[in-house]
């Protein structure tokens, strides 16, 4: 019953229904002026619509339903917030239907294509990677492009929503909000949320007093991150956990749990000392990162400002008092393009919004056109249904249509859905 409603108000906005010679159950001409703006909270189901019954133009609400009885199962006759309803759209007209003062309200028959039924259960009925995967070859690629222009701006949009709870939550501080956001990549999915449990334990305000002594950004660091093991013996380690003891003093700073760390399944390069050493290493060579980000958003610049390298002792080590053959762990290029894509684009796309600067805005999406296309298990998943992605620009889009459309059925509210559901059963 609900998923019939829900392809009536679909069918009512998108003005699919049999338009010509319409009438109200009662024999009187009907026209469909404006079908109104759909409602997402309590009351009618469509504001502000304009319907001519007769000679007569009203405006008012829409409220739809399969049968006209549904009208009495949700009790709306008794219901004051419904007395603005102009118009009972249904598919089956059972019986009359009254205001809450006794008044009758004109109901209307919705007649639509069976081919979009037809469609609708198709997609439905079935459980498929994505519900329309034997039908979106129909659909023109010019189409599918001018989605994913709306879905990366969507995808960019939301990410945005985290950004501002981080602003409001730094008293507005682009600098610390980033900081929090980049910590969080540098944990890439593994350790993401102890990376920002940690860049939230510690302000980037502290460590840019300690910005030029490597060995004191690690000291804050480690020891933030719970992972100074006090019965380690190696000099390095000793004189981390000294600095840190005193530095821990100084600030009066509290330590996060370190179990929260993880290697299980991990390379050894992406071992959370590695990248704790690493983050330490970029503090160590910038400073207002985000500010020179902002001056300067240029992908080969940015590129090269995050080839971080770690201090000398983990060029022979992933973990403590471990001694490894010489290795440079810097960041390589597929974790910076993951770092451009999940923290640089949203920042600067947020800043842009923020100060109402188009340029900056269009230019952090032209960023994420040079970077190169992610390889994931949903973007696998497109290329075996026919749909490319040349950039990150695309990718980011085709990851948002699977996780927030695909994934969740909500084919009523997406344009390839929407196409797929007009299709004729022969094409």
């Amino acid at each position: 019953m609900i998923m019939k409603e829900s392809i009536l108000h679909y069918v009512w906005q998108n003005k699919l229904f049999t338009s010509h010679n319409l009438q109200t159950t009662d024999g009187e001409k009907l026209e469909v002026v404006d079908v109104g703006r759909i409602n997402t909270d309590a009351g009618p189901d469509f504001f502000n619509a304009k319907i001519r019954i007769g000679e007569t133009l009203w405006a008012g609400n829409v409220e739809i339903h399969t049968s006209s009885s549904d009208w009495y199962r949700h009790n709306h006759q008794v219901d004051k917030s419904y007395d603005s309803v102009i118009l009972h759209v249904v598919l089956h007209a059972d019986t009359e239907v009254n205001r809450a003062d006794g008044e009758r309200i004109p109901q209307l028959i919705l007649k639509y294509p069976v081919h979009i039924d037809l469609n609708y259960e198709q997609l439905f009925s079935q459980q498929k990677w994505i519900p329309c995967s034997d039908k979106i070859g129909l659909v023109p690629s010019i189409f599918i492009q001018s989605w994913k222009c709306a879905l990366l701006t969507e995808r960019l949009e939301q990410k945005m929503n985290s950004i501002e709870k981080l602003l409001a939550d730094n008293n507005q501080h682009w600098e610390e909000a980033f900081y929090i956001t980049l910590a969080r990549n540098f944990g890439f999915g593994t350790n993401s949320q102890a990376f920002e449990n940690l860049a939230k334990s510690i302000s980037i305000s502290i460590l840019g007093k300690h910005k030029d002594h490597i060995n004191q950004l690690e000291a804050l660091l480690f020891g933030q991150a719970g992972l100074l093991n006090p019965e380690e013996t190696d000099e390095y380690s000793i004189g981390l956990k000294k600095e840190y003891d005193f530095l821990k003093l100084k600030y009066g700073l509290q330590p996060i749990d370190g179990s929260q760390w993880k290697l299980l399944r991990l390379r050894p390069d992406n071992f959370p000392h590695v990248r704790i050493a690493q983050f330490a290493g970029l503090i160590h060579s910038s400073s207002k990162l985000f500010s020179k980000i902002v001056e300067n958003p240029d992908i080969d610049v940015l590129t090269k400002l995050f080839v971080s390298e770690p201090s000398l002792y983990w060029k022979t080590s992933y973990l403590f008092a471990h001694k490894s053959t010489l290795h440079i762990k810097k960041l390589g290029v597929q974790s910076i393009n993951g770092i451009l894509i999940n923290t640089i684009v949203p920042f600067l796309f947020c800043f842009a919004h923020h100060k109402n600067n188009d340029d900056l805005k269009n230019k952090a999406l032209q960023m994420l056109e040079k970077v190169p296309a992610e390889n994931n298990s949903i973007i696998n998943g497109w290329h075996k249904l026919g749909l490319e992605a040349e950039n990150a620009y695309d990718t980011q889009a085709l990851i948002q249509l699977k996780k927030v459309y695909c994934d969740e059925r909500n084919c009523l509210r997406c344009r390839i859905g929407h196409k797929v559901l007009t299709l004729q059963q022969d094409e």
